[in-house]
């Protein structure tokens, strides 16, 4: 599996995290970069990120800001720090010198371009805070009580068409659930 992830980052131009921690980046236990990430590699040693995080598709992680390159001859950088228990949802902007606190869920599509406070659910472009962390899962929960909920045969490597055909049912007309 490493040597096609290896391929495959080579095609498109990005690195392995292998290859970023060879080049200074520094990051947690558990760690879950999904599909088309990008983490600032010519910068990654200005990036750190905590335990427990997980970045979804197609996320960037910037610690350089290049908009300044043709009209000063230089580029901005800076730091990026991610806390631990972090989520940044899909096609989120990480901009350089940001601090994201402990226990942050950031939704799909934000941009984040100040600090975000730990214990917090933020979203939007710029991203802004919605709730707290605390508020979200309660929340959450309280729906998992009313809306169906799907073990991990359910999983798109393990379901059947039978489960599939019923779980199209039950969530005809935008119902929501949770699967594992």
């Amino acid at each position: 599996m490493g040597l096609y992830r290896d391929i495959i980052a080579k095609i498109r131009g990005t690195k392995t995290i292998e290859q970023l921690e060879r080049l200074g980046f520094k990051h947690g236990e558990n760690l879950q970069v999904m599909f088309g990430v990008v983490i600032d590699w010519g910068h990654c040693f200005l990036i750190t990120i905590g335990d427990n995080v997980t970045i979804a598709p197609r996320c960037h992680i910037l610690a350089h800001d290049a908009s300044t390159k043709n009209y000063l001859g230089y580029t901005r950088i800076a730091p990026v720090s991610i806390g631990n228990d972090v989520f940044i949802g899909a096609d989120s902007i990480v901009l350089p010198g940001v601090t994201i606190g402990d226990r942050v869920i950031i939704g799909a599509g934000s941009v984040v371009t100040k600090d975000l406070q730990s214990n917090g659910v933020y979203a939007g472009n710029p991203a802004r805070r919605l709730c707290s962390y605390e508020e979200y899962i309660e929340r959450n929960r309280q729906a998992m009580e009313k809306c169906p909920v799907y073990d991990g045969s359910y999983v798109i490597t393990r379901i059947t068409e039978e489960k599939r055909t019923e779980m199209q049912d039950a969530l005809a007309g935008g119902e929501q659930g949770f699967i594992f």
